[in-house]
């Protein structure tokens, strides 16, 4: 469905299509900022069983720490010959003889008895022993990566996000096998978070601006083309039903359009001429407001009546599918773009929308195909065309195609030429050449774009994220993207982005308000996953830097 960060049709989450940042992963928003100066470290020990093995020869005589080093050194031999159960006896009598203020010998013996406990798939013993060693040792990066992965296999998200966050600063985002764990466990947080936040939501009713770009996201659209209409008797008497929500698009009073339509809904068939608009309208104001299930409900009503208007069947189907996209139900997605083929093999909003969905999927070569479509039956479909463009391109740099690159940077020139007022047109454009590096000509198409539609928070956004890839100039992108939130506080693209380079300056307990703000605004439980995992993600990064005692501005800027 219609996203809100290029100002007109995109129909799924800013995060997935064109995104200024980047295709990134639910760590890598927040950890992007370090990770782009560094490379990867691809071996990494602690992704091994390991022991600690610093062994001194013994003597004739043996202090106790000695001896104790004896125990270890007996319990590592035991562990490299899979002795486990002896390895631990070892250690046992280790962390028994060894006197209590050498702490650093001490926590070597837990880290390394929880080794084996590890081998023995003990797991409760394996956090306790690590976390024995971290008290004694509290940058022991072994133990933490070993409590880390113990925390991940019994599921305790919290505890395991925060010891992998604490490893992938002590070794400065160069681990790989962490960041990687940090991905995983993001997302498993994000999408428990998710389910208890959609449980408990209220709905919220989207800015003006993401309004107007869902519906233009469509065009052909029967209810919003009769929305639109200027015959029906408004001004005749006291509206109700239908014609009273009719009314309150107009005038933008968005909160009375639900209740109205319902009022339609509730009439009995003789009394309710808009039964099927209302209940269109009332499922694409549930979607937009982030009631998913109320809206299936709806659009599932209308496909299932029969002697139904064919092109408001099928700009239900489209809608299905795209909220099925959303929930991640693929296969309910695709079937039902393919009845909505199937019935209206004429209407370009079937394909357009699927295109993007191929889009996701990393089809590029079938999202061409329905996009060329989608313009074929309707060349006048500026959000289709644009989209066409840029699908255009994607394919040509993945394939290497020179031609087509140039012939879709041609169509783009083309497109502002065809359509001058589409805001998409510029914003798409002006991302394919901030990518190209053509920065100058990309902050001249987002100014024409904010020319023509001021209130568009999203293209302020983007040009701050265009001034802080091209000049550094991030103090002045701050500054844009807090313009964008003056100008439409229920941008939630504009807190995403803004929380992430508070992220990247170091202001971590910043970056976690705007973060909850967009969480705030979020519809769907997709969204709302990748959110929370941009939270979680700074507020283990706060809670370990304070814990550690590290400056969170001085590792940004150290990057």
């Amino acid at each position: 469905m219609a996203s809100s960060n290029t100002g007109s049709g995109s129909s799924f989450p800013k995060w997935q299509i064109a995104l200024g940042l980047g295709a990134v992963s639910a760590v890598g928003l927040s950890y992007w900022y370090l990770r782009t100066t560094k490379k990867p470290q691809l071996k990494d020990t602690s992704d091994t069983i390991s022991i600690d093995e610093s062994v001194k020869e013994p003597a004739k005589e043996l202090s106790p720490l000695e001896r104790a080093q004896q125990y270890k050194t007996e319990g590592n031999d035991m562990f490299k010959r899979g002795k486990f159960d002896e390895a631990i006896n070892c250690y046992n009598k280790a962390i028994e003889t060894c006197p209590t203020e050498f702490k650093t010998e001490l926590a070597t013996y837990y880290q390394n008895r929880a080794a084996a406990y590890e081998n023995l798939k003990k797991w409760s013993s394996v956090i306790s022993d690590c976390t024995k060693a971290i008290e004694l040792n509290s940058k022991y990066e072994k133990a933490l990566m070993r409590r880390a992965k113990a925390e991940e296999v019994v599921k305790d998200w919290e505890n395991c996000l925060d010891d992998v966050t604490c490893v992938c600063l002590l070794q400065q985002f160069q681990n790989q096998t962490a960041l990687l764990m940090a991905d995983r466990v993001l997302k498993e947080l994000g999408k428990k978070h998710a389910l208890e936040a959609m449980r408990s939501r209220k709905p919220v009713i989207p800015s003006k601006t993401f309004i107007k770009t869902y519906f233009a996201s469509f065009s052909e659209d029967v209810v919003f083309k009769k929305l639109r209409e200027v015959g029906d008797p408004l001004g005749q008497g006291e509206l109700t039903g239908f014609l009273k929500a009719k009314l309150a698009f107009a005038t933008e009073k968005f909160d009375e359009i639900i209740p109205a339509c319902t009022e339609e809904i509730n009439l009995s068939e003789s009394e309710s001429p808009y039964k099927v608009e209302a209940l269109s309208l009332r499922a694409s104001f549930y979607f937009l407001t982030g009631c998913m299930d109320k809206a299936l409900d709806d659009l599932s009503t209308i496909i299932n009546t029969e002697n139904c208007d064919a092109k408001i069947k099928v700009n239900s189907l489209i809608k299905r599918a795209s909220i099925y996209m959303q929930n991640e139900k693929l296969t309910e997605c695709l079937q039902d773009f393919d009845k909505a083929a199937e019935i209206g093999a004429d209407v370009s909003d079937v394909f357009h929308h699927r295109g993007q969905v191929k889009l996701l999927m990393e089809k590029t070569d079938e999202a061409i195909v329905d996009f060329k479509k989608a313009v074929d039956i309707n060349p006048n479909f500026s959000v289709a065309y644009v989209q066409k463009c840029y699908s255009d391109y994607r394919h040509a740099m993945q394939v290497q195609d020179v031609p087509l690159l140039m012939e879709s940077l041609a169509n783009f020139r083309k497109g502002i030429e065809k359509f001058p007022t589409c805001v998409e047109t510029y914003v798409l454009y002006a991302q394919v050449l901030t990518e190209k590096q053509d920065y100058l000509e990309a902050e001249e198409l987002y100014k024409k774009a904010i020319d023509i539609d001021p209130r568009n928070a999203s293209i302020h956004v983007h040009r701050g994220l265009l001034r802080l890839q091209w000049k550094g100039e991030i103090e002045q992108a701050v500054e844009m993207m807090k313009e964008a939130i003056k100008i439409d506080d229920k941008c939630e693209f504009a807190y995403e982005t803004l929380g992430t380079v508070e992220v990247q300056r170091g202001n971590l307990v910043v970056a976690i308000d705007l973060f909850n703000k967009a969480i705030a605004l979020a519809r769907s439980e997709m969204e709302l996953t990748h959110l929370f995992s941009l939270r979680d993600a700074a507020t283990s990064q706060l809670k370990v830097t304070t814990r550690l005692g590290i400056d969170s501005q001085h590792m940004s800027s150290k990057s």
